[in-house]
């Protein structure tokens, strides 16, 4: 009590000094365990513990968002929460903060001026719920990408393809050398091969019309019908043993030349660099599949699960206060392949794929919001639960999928 009664004393006369907290083991739980998510998510927990007092308790929870989402929900209404977690910039966490459950950034936000150097404004404005901030976007991840092995193609006698129509012309020649043509994984990759194409191969103004409007008359148009059918031709591209592989164990197979190409977020970058991969030689990369320079301002938050505990808040706030700083959204951003939040860096480190990623974001012409950011989360699991059946159901017509995909999206929120 008497410790408790000097912080009030101090904090009431606005003179805390750094001695004066109690050092907080603060558990952050997130779902980066491969190769280069493990090295981004090292940057950050020693960029936390050299500011002294805290430390950064890792709680890597193996596995996709898929698996990890659930545990971390369930932590929380449980009423064992973590100190901070990660999780999808946009309406992951959406009930969580309606039930009270997430502690209110917008104190810290105002004072930082947040609102002044995160962009694109989107990412914070997913952050907000009734004006209030509940998160900390940490970078920018999109979806919209293609990389490809220009190896694997020259082996193959094959010209390396520049859009998504020539890498599909250039598939029979890579299946004649015994070489996937696309190489994908589980549940939540194939959806997001069909979130790509729909940005992509669809266009911003169907993409939008369906995403922000929840226009069934475009879920049913033509237009869409084509991307069902680029959809279904990628199902012919990929190998019968997809199932059940992890993300980063099909962009090991495009590292190593036994797949041409996968279609996959920017976080596969973090792959390939800690492979020691020069981006524009060893591998390269064509954002919107080449055909589009469209890409989605997803990606990673933070939120902070309320604690009843002052010393744990402080701590929340002042790794909240790290998350958004120069110095780590530079280090952290290069460690992990995605885009930083803050327009005011200078990240002349970045690789050959990344400088493409920043050039397409400064236009707003080229940005869109995510699915995430878009659709409850019901509406996207039922979304993905249609693409998995169709990429697996070869029986199953463009027609049939798409009749399904216009239920989807008229009764979406």
């Amino acid at each position: 009590m008497r410790y408790r009664s000097m912080l009030a004393a101090l904090a009431a006369s606005t003179l805390l000094f750094a001695g004066s907290a109690r050092a907080v083991d603060l558990e952050v739980t997130h779902w980066w365990t491969s190769g280069g998510e493990a090295a981004a998510a090292k940057v950050l927990a020693q960029s936390y513990d050299k500011l002294g007092g805290d430390k950064w308790v890792d709680g890597a929870i193996a596995g996709s968002g898929t698996t990890a989402r659930p545990i971390i929900v369930s932590r929380i209404l449980g009423g064992n929460p973590m100190g901070a977690t990660q999780l999808n910039t946009g309406r992951d966490a959406e009930d969580l903060v309606k039930a009270g459950l997430m502690t209110d950034l917008s104190e810290l936000a105002a004072k930082e001026g947040w609102a002044d150097f995160i962009r694109p404004s989107k990412l914070l404005d997913s952050c907000k719920y009734e004006g209030k901030i509940y998160c900390v976007p940490v970078n920018i991840h999109s979806w919209q990408w293609m990389w490809i092995n220009p190896g694997a193609f020259k082996e193959a006698g094959a010209p390396v393809p520049t859009n998504w129509s020539e890498f599909v012309a250039a598939a029979p020649k890579l299946k004649e050398k015994g070489i996937i043509p696309l190489a994908t994984g589980d549940a939540w990759q194939v959806d997001g091969i069909f979130r790509v194409m729909l940005a992509t191969l669809g266009g911003r103004d169907l993409y939008l019309k369906i995403m922000d409007d929840k226009d069934k008359d475009a879920a049913a148009s033509p237009e869409m019908k084509a991307v069902w059918q680029a959809f279904a031709n990628a199902r012919d591209l990929a190998d019968p043993g997809y199932v059940g592989r992890q993300w980063n164990e099909a962009t090991s197979l495009v590292l190593t030349g036994k797949a041409g190409g996968q279609i996959m977020g920017d976080w596969a970058q973090g792959e390939f660099g800690v492979a020691g991969k020069v981006a524009g030689t060893d591998y390269d990369c064509l954002p919107g599949l080449g055909v589009h320079p469209i890409l989605d301002t997803g990606g990673d938050a933070f939120y902070f699960p309320k604690n009843a505990n002052p010393e744990v808040t402080r701590a929340q706030l002042k790794l909240a206060s790290m998350l958004v700083s120069k110095e780590t959204q530079v280090a952290f951003n290069l460690a992990k392949g995605s885009l930083p939040i803050r327009g005011d860096i200078d990240m002349e480190a970045a690789n050959a794929c990344m400088q493409k990623g920043i050039k397409i974001l400064a236009d707003a012409n080229n940005v869109l919001p995510s699915i995430e950011q878009a659709l409850s989360s019901d509406a996207q699991g039922q979304l993905e639960d249609l693409n998995t059946e169709f990429f697996a159901n070869k029986d199953m017509s463009v027609d049939d999928a798409q009749a399904r995909f216009v239920e989807i999206i008229s009764q979406a929120k």
